[in-house]
C-alpha cells in the first residue's frame, strides 16, 4: 500500500508540471526540444517503475483472485529451478511451501515489529529494496521438514525477487531442492494457480501449503491451507504444521491426502 501511495504521489507531482508546460504551450509558449524530451523521459520512468511494483504486487486478491500482468519479455530462464545438488525424487513424499504470506511478509516499507533481512531486487532495470519478515518457527520448521520430506517453494512471485528471499532461509540450499516462481503458474479464470502435477506425477505423495485457496483449485484434496502471516510475532501455524507433517500418521500414510483430510476437518477448515 506504501508503495501504491508513493508512486501514486511522485506521479502526482511530475503531472502537475506536465500539465503546467501542457498549458503555456497552449496559450502559444511552445516547448524547447529540449524540454519536450525531458518530458517523454520523465512520463517512460513513471510508466516503468508503476509497471515494476505491480508486476511484483500483483500476488493475490482474496475474493477476485490473482490480478495478472503478462509482460511481453520471454523468460530466459527454465521453469523448474534445482536449488539442491541432490536429484530429486519423484518417489518421494513433497511438501510444496508458498512464499509470501506463508513463510514470510516482506514491504517496501520499513515495518514497524523487527525485520529479519533485506533483499534489494533488480527489476526492469531498477533496485527495489524489501525488508522481509520471517514467520516465527519458520527455520525449524525447514530444518523439521527436510529431514522426512523433499521441499520444493512455487511462488507465484517475481523469480528476481523470490531467488533472494530463498538464498536466505536457505542459504547452504541443503533443505529446499526445487523452486517454481509465477512464470511456472497456470492462468485459470484470470487467477494464478499451481498445478501440482507440474511437481510430481503421483498426486498421493505431495501436499502443498498455502495461503491463499486460488493457489491450490486444481488439487484442494492436496492442501493445507494456512492463515496469511503479516506481523504477527505470537504466530504458530508452522510450529502446529511442522508437528502434523512429522507425526507418525502423516509419514507413514501412503496416500498424503488421507491424513491431510483427517487435519484439515480437525481445525475446522
Amino acid at each position: 500500500m506504501a508503495t501504491k501511495l508513493i508512486i501514486k504521489k511522485s506521479a502526482k507531482s511530475i503531472s502537475r508540471n506536465y500539465i503546467r508546460c501542457h498549458r503555456k504551450t497552449q496559450i502559444g509558449c511552445s516547448p524547447s526540444p529540449a524540454a519536450t524530451t525531458v518530458i517523454a523521459s520523465i512520463n517512460k520512468s513513471i510508466y516503468r517503475c508503476h509497471r515494476t511494483i505491480l508486476c511484483l504486487f500483483s500476488r493475490r486478491q482474496r475474493t477476485k483472485g490473482f490480478k495478472i500482468l503478462k509482460p511481453n519479455l520471454q523468460t530466459p530462464y527454465p521453469l523448474i529451478h534445482n536449488r539442491s545438488i541432490k536429484p530429486f525424487d519423484e518417489t518421494k513424499k513433497t511438501i510444496v511451501l508458498d512464499l509470501d504470506e506463508t513463510l514470510i511478509h516482506s514491504s517496501m516499507e520499513k515495518p514497524q515489529v523487527p525485520y529479519d533481512f533485506v533483499v534489494k531486487p533488480k527489476i526492469d532495470g531498477q533496485i527495489l529494496t524489501f525488508y522481509v519478515i520471517k514467520r516465527p518457527g519458520v527455520d525449524d520448521f525447514l530444518k523439521k521438514i527436510g529431514e522426512k520430506y523433499q521441499v520444493v517453494v512455487f511462488t507465484a512471485g517475481l523469480r528476481e525477487y523470490a531467488t533472494l528471499v530463498l538464498d536466505e532461509l536457505d542459504p547452504e540450499r541443503r533443505v529446499i531442492s526445487r523452486s517454481f516462481y509465477r512464470d511456472a503458474c497456470s492462468e485459470i479464470d484470470g487467477r494464478l494457480v499451481k498445478d501440482l502435477g507440474f511437481v510430481m506425477r503421483d498426486l498421493r505423495r505431495v501436499v502443498i501449503v498455502d495461503d491463499n485457496p486460488n493457489a491450490y483449485a486444481l488439487q484442494p484434496e492436496n492442501a493445507v491451507p494456512i492463515k496469511q502471516f503479516c506481523d504477527d510475532l505470537e504466530d504458530d501455524e508452522l510450529e502446529k504444521l511442522g508437528e502434523f507433517l512429522c507425526g507418525g500418521d502423516c509419514v507413514k500414510c501412503e496416500d498424503m491426502r488421507v491424513a491431510l483430510k483427517e487435519f484439515v476437518v480437525g481445525r475446522g477448515e
